[in-house]
């Protein structure tokens, strides 16, 4: 009897205010995804799609707030970001198909890197992704343990590409003379390389550290 009571009572992991949250992001990624490829609802596609990135700010937040942190609010995160990034690149092959190999290899790198980074994490017996040993690489270790860099690279990055699907339909307002969208394009390019490089040392950096390419 006391054994039910204990299990009645422990916290229900699926309602947790950081997975309600991460809900609500994989509910804008499909909705952004269903209306991807209509000329006229690119504006519903962006900020739809701007919305989910912007919640993982705020889940992780809220989780470390509520002390309601979990694996599945960790892995849901994870797959969110990946799977959202995944979808837009797969479209914007379709819009720019003179760069569809571009956008093929970044999907890949993209995956691969995480996919490695995070296994190579549960290996070490890390709780986090980010707690593994990445001092070897001062760009990596900065880029994982600074917030501010963290967060303005994911920023700039989801810009860059939020950007380069709305040039696509329309060059935006105009600003100083220069098209919005395409200025943003631009200035965030630079971000995207860094981020691509970033990834590629970390998939260096998890096959040295965890003898992976002998596995």
């Amino acid at each position: 009897m006391d054994s039910m009571k204990m299990v009645t009572s422990q916290p229900n992991v699926f309602l947790f205010v950081p997975n309600l949250i991460g809900y609500a992001r994989v509910f804008l990624m499909f909705l952004a995804f269903y209306y991807m490829t209509d000329t006229e609802m690119y504006k519903i596609t962006v900020g739809c799609y701007l919305l989910s990135q912007l919640l993982d700010a705020f889940d992780g937040h809220a989780a470390r707030m509520l002390g309601q942190t979990s694996k599945l609010g960790a892995m849901l995160d994870q797959l969110t970001d990946r799977c959202s990034t995944l979808g837009l690149v797969m479209a914007l092959g379709l819009l720019y198909p003179t760069w569809f190999l571009f956008f093929q290899c970044y999907a890949v790198l993209d995956i691969a890197s995480h996919w490695l980074h995070l296994t190579a994490s549960h290996y070490s017996g890390a709780t986090s992704h980010k707690q593994i040993d990445l001092s070897a690489n001062p760009l990596l270790y900065y880029y994982y343990q600074n917030r501010t860099v963290l967060f303005s690279m994911c920023a700039g990055n989801e810009v860059f590409f939020a950007a380069l699907y709305l040039l696509r339909f329309t060059e935006g307002p105009t600003v100083a003379g220069y098209s919005l969208f395409r200025t943003l394009v631009i200035v965030c390019a630079p971000v995207m390389v860094l981020k691509s490089v970033i990834f590629s040392c970390s998939i260096d950096c998890c096959c040295k550290e965890h003898r992976y390419c002998g596995y």
